[in-house]
C-alpha cells in the first residue's frame, strides 16, 4: 500500500489473512506502513479525565462505573468547569496535546450539565489543545453544539464485534453506537472509535470489529486498542490478563488496514512492561493516554514522569497537536511577513 491510498472495501477474509500472518512478519509489514504514513519517532500524549464518575445506568460488563455493580469506585458529580480547565493546563504542561473529558452518562441530555460541558470544551480549546469528549450517545444537534464550541474529536468505541456485542452489553445496541458515530461525522467532528480485547471474544470477533471500523465511509481518525482492565465487582473481574502479543497483533492489523489513523495504545498499559509497550509502538501504535492522577478514568495507569522516561528510553518524543502546529505555522508566517 502506497501513501495516498486508503481502502474502505476490505473483506473479512483479507483482514483475517493479515491478522493471522506470522507475528514478526505482521509487525514488519505494520512498521513499514507506519513509516509511510507517520513519523515513527512521535507519540501523541493524550490525557483522559473523568469529569463525572460512576452511577451509570448501563450494564457494560467490563465497566466499574455501572451503578448495578458493587465496586469500590466512588460516584462523583460533574466537576466544576474551573477544575477541569486547571487539569487541562497541567496536562499541556506535562506534554499532552489532546485532552479528553469523559462523563459516565448513557446519553447526552439537553440540560445545565451539558451547557457546562460546552463551556469546558470552549475553555480547553482556548488552550490550543485538541479537545475530545466521550459522553455516551448523542444526537446530531448535540454534536453540532459540541463542534461549534470547538470539539475536535468524539470518542465512542464499538467495544467488540456486532455478533458478540449482546454478550457484553444489553442496555444499548450496536446500532446505537453506529448511529452516534454517524451523528459525529455529520457535525464535522473527528471520530475516535476502537474496542477492547480480553472480553471473552474470539479472534473472529476481533477481526469483525476491525472490519466494521475499516469499512466505514471514512476511517476513524483515532482507533483505541484497549486491553480489558479487570475491575473487581464487575462480571468480567475474573477474566485472564490479556496477552501482550495479542495486543500487538491487533495494533499491527489496525495499522495496516487503517494507515492514516492514530492507533492508540489505551487501557491495560499498567500491566505491560516497557519492553511490551515498545513492541506495540513498533507495530504501529502512536498514541498513549497519560495523566497526573495515574489513572485512566477509574483504573490504574502509568504516570506522566514514568511515560516520559519510557519515551526517552525508546528514543520517542511527544507529538504536537493540530492546534499547536497551526499556531507554529502562523508564528513562522508572521515573522516572515
Amino acid at each position: 500500500m502506497n501513501k495516498g491510498q486508503l481502502r474502505n472495501d476490505w473483506t473479512k477474509e483479507e483482514i483475517e489473512e493479515i491478522y493471522n500472518l506470522p507475528l514478526l512478519e505482521l509487525i514488519y509489514k505494520a512498521a513499514t506502513v507506519h513509516r509511510e504514513w507517520h513519523n515513527p519517532e512521535e507519540v501523541q500524549m493524550s490525557t483522559l479525565l473523568s469529569i463525572k464518575t460512576g452511577g451509570c445506568p448501563e450494564d457494560c460488563s467490563y465497566c466499574g462505573q455501572a451503578a448495578r455493580y458493587h465496586t469500590n469506585i466512588k460516584v462523583q458529580a460533574l466537576l466544576p468547569t474551573e477544575t477541569v480547565i486547571e487539569h487541562a493546563k497541567k496536562a499541556k504542561e506535562g506534554g499532552s496535546s489532546r485532552f479528553c473529558m469523559a462523563a459516565a452518562w448513557r446519553e447526552v441530555r439537553n440540560n445545565r450539565d451539558f451547557d457546562r460541558v460546552i463551556d469546558m470544551v470552549k475553555g480547553v480549546n482556548e488552550l490550543g489543545m485538541e479537545v475530545c469528549c466521550t459522553l455516551g450517545m448523542l444526537t446530531e444537534e448535540q454534536a453540532i453544539r459540541l463542534q461549534e464550541a470547538g470539539l475536535y474529536a468524539y470518542n465512542h468505541n464499538l467495544d467488540t464485534s456486532e455478533q458478540y456485542y449482546e454478550e457484553i452489553i444489553s442496555t444499548r445496541t450496536f446500532d446505537n453506537r453506529i448511529n452516534t458515530i454517524n451523528n459525529v461525522r455529520k457535525a464535522g467532528i473527528t471520530v475516535c472509535s476502537g474496542g477492547i480485547i480480553g472480553l471473552g471474544e474470539t479472534h473472529g470477533d476481533r477481526i469483525s470489529m476491525l472490519l466494521t471500523l475499516a469499512t466505514m465511509p471514512k476511517h476513524p481518525e483515532s482507533v483505541p486498542i484497549n486491553a480489558l482492565a479487570r475491575v473487581e465487582g464487575t462480571p468480567l473481574q475474573d477474566n485472564e490478563k490479556t496477552n501482550t502479543w495479542e495486543m500487538v497483533r491487533m495494533i499491527a492489523t489496525a495499522r495496516i488496514i487503517m494507515p492514516s489513523s492514530m492507533v492508540r495504545l489505551s487501557a491495560g498499559r499498567i500491566e505491560m512492561t516497557e519492553f511490551e509497550q515498545g513492541w506495540c509502538f513498533m507495530a504501529g501504535a502512536n498514541s498513549i493516554f497519560t495523566g497526573e492522577r495515574e489513572t485512566l478514568l477509574v483504573t490504574p495507569n502509568p504516570g506522566v514522569s514514568e511515560d516520559m522516561q519510557m519515551l526517552q528510553t525508546l528514543g520517542l518524543k511527544p507529538m504536537k497537536g493540530q492546534s499547536e502546529k497551526a499556531l507554529e505555522k502562523f508564528e513562522i508566517w508572521n515573522a516572515n511577513a
